[in-house]
């Protein structure tokens, strides 16, 4: 079967005229369109928006009158548009949560379980950050809640407990969808590299992770919780992380995320000429300075951060979708509700769905829904 054309390319050549060709279609092709639109929503079993509202939205930025289009082509603009928004409702969501001393204590508060399973079903791989389960028992309970009656199943990997004293440990885990990704390595940093010994307060677990219905197709995650005090250090130890990294899988598809301590008091942004993860071009810091990734009102600081290691990654990233995930609005908490859960906002960010994976396949069975 010869490649299918990227959707962006047809896009570009189609979906100009989307405005032109609603306002002149007939009522009949408004119709049959609207019933390709339902059975799309059959095949990929989420919701779409009507093409009414397809069109409104990009009315809003189109000086150009309305007129009539011929039926294929009416038909394959508004294909495109719906595929357009499928890509974006399919796209694959990496999160990373500092969950506040999550352990027995935690996992036996029925709202904050419940709060914990809401936020990790949103994303298909979640890094869950300050992990204090002593027992080895939280983490197993929040699987069994995230697999209770729900259509995705979930797995997690876990990092060794961390930290330079007995008295205080923290484990790094990814939580992932099996149905789309799966682990296909994983490693502990050893922290003892000459001259630097000891850099970090608890070093990176860095797991790699297939992910084949994405573009990107398979990528390498290296989380990081910083000491808040030594922030500065860490962040540009993390350099030398990811260049072991690259050597050893031989890959360029690297994220770095976590709870960075990367803003406000902890990383003067006089220091910031000194962080190698800072100053290197192929390095793209991906949540906006100046977003807030703090639940307290009396903060507002963007400790939590996703980093992509270059540009093949960078395009596989649906633009703008890095961001923090504020559950205190979603779930309409109090702050001390929210509080109970983290003093910390999840980060997350979007990648796209390969083309091959669902555009062709869609667009097929939307054209012989159109000539049957």
């Amino acid at each position: 079967m010869p490649a299918c054309p990227s959707t962006n390319s047809l896009e570009s050549i189609l979906t100009s005229s989307i405005t032109v060709w609603f306002a002149g279609a007939t009522v009949r092709d408004k119709q049959r369109l609207q019933r390709i639109v339902r059975s799309a929503e059959e095949v990929i079993g989420r919701s779409l928006p009507s093409l009414q509202d397809l069109c409104s939205k990009s009315s809003a930025n189109s000086r150009r009158p309305p007129c009539a289009m011929a039926p294929l082509l009416l038909f394959l603009t508004a294909a495109l548009s719906v595929l357009n928004h499928v890509h974006t409702s399919a796209a694959f969501r990496i999160c990373a949560f500092n969950a506040h001393h999550f352990g027995d204590s935690k996992s036996k508060d029925g709202q904050v379980m419940k709060r914990l399973v809401q936020i990790i079903s949103r994303c298909d791989v979640c890094l869950l950050q300050e992990i204090r389960d002593s027992k080895q028992k939280a983490l197993p309970a929040l699987l069994a809640q995230l697999n209770r009656g729900r259509g995705a199943e979930y797995d997690f990997v876990a990092s060794e407990r961390l930290g330079r004293s007995d008295s205080y440990q923290e484990q790094y885990a990814f939580f992932y969808k099996t149905s789309s990704a799966s682990v296909t390595g994983k490693y502990q940093f050893s922290d003892d590299r000459p001259g630097d010994q000891d850099a970090f307060a608890r070093e990176p677990f860095v797991v790699r992770f297939s992910a084949p219905k994405t573009e990107i197709k398979e990528f390498v995650l290296i989380p990081q919780h910083t000491a808040p005090t030594n922030a500065t250090k860490e962040l540009d130890a993390l350099y030398d992380v990811l260049q072991d990294v690259k050597r050893m899988w031989r890959t360029k598809n690297v994220m770095l995320l976590g709870d960075f301590n990367a803003d406000c008091g902890y990383v003067a942004k006089k220091n910031r000429k000194k962080i190698r993860l800072m100053t290197d071009p192929d390095l793209t810091w991906l949540i906006p300075e100046g977003s807030d990734t703090t639940v307290r009102e009396s903060t507002s600081c963007a400790y939590d951060r996703i980093v992509v290691n270059g540009r093949a990654f960078l395009d596989a990233v649906v633009p703008s979708s890095a961001k923090p995930f504020n559950f205190q609005q979603e779930f309409r908490l109090s702050e001390e509700e929210a509080l109970d859960v983290s003093d910390h906002y999840p980060v997350e960010v979007l990648l796209k769905a390969g083309v091959s994976s669902l555009s062709c396949p869609l667009l097929l069975v939307l054209l012989c829904l159109l000539f049957n």
